[in-house]
Order: C-alpha cells, then structure tokens, then sequence
C-alpha cells in the first residue's frame, strides 16, 4: 500500500504536467489558427464560421425547394469556406489520432466538426448526374470525422463498413439465398447481430439527442454573450462534436440505402439495354394490301353509299320549298264531308219549320221536352262514362 501512494501522485503529477504542456501547444496552435491564409484571405476562425452559419441556413428550410438557385448558392458557398477550412486544419497539424483528447486546446474542439460540416453540404448537391459522386464525398467526410473522434475517445464505434462496394450484390445474393433456405450460417446470425447492435445504436442515440439538444441551449446562451469560461466552452463544443457524430451515423446508413437503390436502378438499365455489338436488323415498311374478295364485292354491291352528291343542300332546301308552294295552289280548301251534311240538314230542318211542316214541329218539342227531363249528364253514373 506504501508503494502504491507515490505510484498514483506520481501518475497524478504527470498527468497535471501533461496537461500543461498541452495548454501552451493548445494556445500556440490558437494562434496559429488565427493567422490569415496567404494573399490575405479570411482566418480559420471566419471560415469556420461563414460554412457553419451556411450550413444553419441551408438547413433551416426558409426555400420551398433544396434545388432552388439561392440554397445551392449557399452550399457553393459553404463548401468553399469549409474546404479551406480543412485544408487551414491540415497544414496546421491541430489534431493527430496519436493524442488524448485533453491535449486538444479548448478553443481547437470546434474545428473537429469541419469534416462532418463538408459532408452535410455534399449531401444538399443536387446535381443528379453527379449523385453517386456527392455520396460517396460525402460518406468520406463523415468517415473520417468519426475516425477522428473515435481516435480521441468521443465515439466507441467505429465508421460503418462500406455496404455498396463491387462485393456487396454477392453478400446481398447470398443473405438472400440463406433466407429463403431458412439456413442458420455463420452469415445469417452476423447479419442477425449486426441488425440488432444498430438497433441498439440508433435507441441510444435517440436518447442521447434531446439531452444533447437540452444542454446545447443551455449553454448557447452563455457562449453567445461571451460569458461562459474555458469549461463551459470545451463543454459546449464537446456536446457540438458529440451531436455530429450521432448526425454522421444517421447520415451514413442513409447513404448506404440510397447508393443500392442508386446501383439497382443502374443493374435495371443495363438488363434492359440490347446487348452491345449487336443490333435489331431494320424491316423494311409493309405495303398496305386489299383482299381480292372485297374489290369484287364492292363492283358487285357497290360502297353502299352514292358516291357522290346528287345535289347540295341549298338546292334540295329549294326544291321543297317549291314542292309545298304547288301543293298549296292545286289543292284548294275544301269543306269537308260531314260539315257539308250538317249544314245541309239544319237548312232542311229550318225550311220544314218555316213551312210548319206537323211531323217536324212535333219531333221539334219531343226533342225539347225531352231536353228539359233529361238534363245534360243524365245516365252517367257517378261519372264514370
């Protein structure tokens, strides 16, 4: 036990020794960040803000569209700084996956997310002739930011395997095979386990993001107005770096989905594409032809139809006009039978009574009286005729 002691203070003291030598590489490395490029340009503190500020914007969703000409100028823009960004970081030398991550300085933490930043931008391209290409910028950027972390100990897992490289239709057929064969390979419980630790993953992560999001604006508030100390800024940016690389899984899988969909659609191309060096011989047109049966029908029947007008209609509409003006002058108005012989017989009935003519005065009173007992309706029962 009393060796022991001197061999924990002197861990202790070496460590405390340690992270003082990395507070005067941390302040000469901030210094050296904040000197301009050559020819005058902009400082890695500005660029780093300008691509994260774009970044922010674009990720805002002001535009009705991703496409739209002043949200793909914001991404031409963001990339532009960012890049330069990465390329500041490189030369400066500011990080190295061979030490800890409290030699990093505080100030330092923030360039961490430069290459998270460049993936997210990529991924907002939408040049569809160039799709694949973004991707697979893209799954770098955010391979390498997790690299990185991993190596400074801020994420345990490691960058996603490569799932859309030339062998992965061979693993695909044959998860596929062992599927549908029901077999329990080595294969099908590696795919079984690796299913369920993304799971996993992803439950973790989830619950890890609205406590990140929680702390993040707590501490947003101090940082913007420049009150917040040395632990409260490592703090804010180790939260920052922490929420990028559960951005940077996400963003990963997603990619890995689009580029099989991507390779699919492509392998569906060229199976329906005609073989190559080959081509369909040309036919030449077939001629119209008319059965030998019809054309003698038609001379024997005729089309069934005048084949042509015998008059226009203007002609016919005059031609019936006249037709009607002679039958209206040949045919006069005549009265009709049965008036003729009404008439007659009132005549011959008024002259009888004129000459009192016995027989036609008695049938004339009959004829009243009978008028007089028999009132118009009589004999109709109930109106029913």
């Amino acid at each position: 036990m009393a060796a022991a002691a001197p061999s924990r203070r002197w861990r202790r003291g070496r460590a405390r020794a340690r992270a003082e030598a990395a507070g005067l590489r941390g302040e000469a490395r901030s210094r050296a960040g904040m000197a301009e490029l050559p020819g005058g340009g902009a400082r890695l503190p500005e660029l780093l803000a300008t691509g994260w500020r774009l970044w922010e914007e674009v990720d805002a969703g002001t535009e009705p569209s991703s496409g739209a000409p002043a949200v793909q100028e914001k991404v031409r823009q963001g990339l532009g700084a960012l890049r330069q960004a990465a390329a500041m970081v490189a030369e400066l030398e500011l990080f190295s996956e061979n030490e800890e991550l409290e030699e990093v300085a505080s100030a330092d933490l923030r360039y961490l997310a430069v290459p998270a930043l460049l993936g997210a931008l990529t991924l907002r391209q939408v040049d569809a002739s160039r799709r694949r290409e973004h991707l697979e910028a893209a799954r770098a950027h955010f391979c390498r930011f997790l690299q990185l972390c991993r190596a400074y100990g801020l994420s345990a897992a490691p960058p996603p395997a490569h799932t859309a490289g030339p062998g992965a239709e061979e693993e695909e057929e044959k998860e596929k095979e062992a599927g549908s064969t029901g077999a329990r390979g080595p294969t099908a419980q590696r795919s079984l386990l690796a299913m369920a630790a993304g799971r996993q993953a992803k439950i973790e992560r989830y619950k890890q993001k609205k406590e990140l999001e929680n702390r993040l604006a707590s501490l947003r508030t101090f940082v913007d107005s420049g009150q917040a100390d040395e632990d409260q800024m490592r703090e804010f940016y180790l939260l920052q770096i922490q929420k990028w690389v559960n951005i940077s899984f996400e963003e990963i899988e997603s990619i890995d989905h689009e580029m099989v969909i991507l390779r699919n659609r492509d392998a569906a191309k060229q199976s329906s594409a005609p073989p190559h060096g080959t081509s369909q011989q040309v036919r030449a047109p077939l001629k119209p032809f008319i059965l030998t049966r019809d054309v003698v029908q038609s001379k024997v029947f005729g089309a069934g139809y005048p084949s042509l007008p015998t008059m226009t209609v203007n002609d016919w509409y005059d031609q019936r006009r006249r037709e009607e003006a002679m039958h209206g002058q040949s045919a006069p108005q005549k009265p009709s039978a049965d008036t003729a012989d009404e008439e007659l017989q009132k005549q011959q009935q008024e002259k009888k009574e004129e000459e009192d003519d016995e027989e036609a005065l008695k049938k004339a009173r009959d004829w009243d009286d009978w008028k007089d007992t028999h009132p118009r309706g009589y004999g109709n029962r109930q109106n029913m005729g």
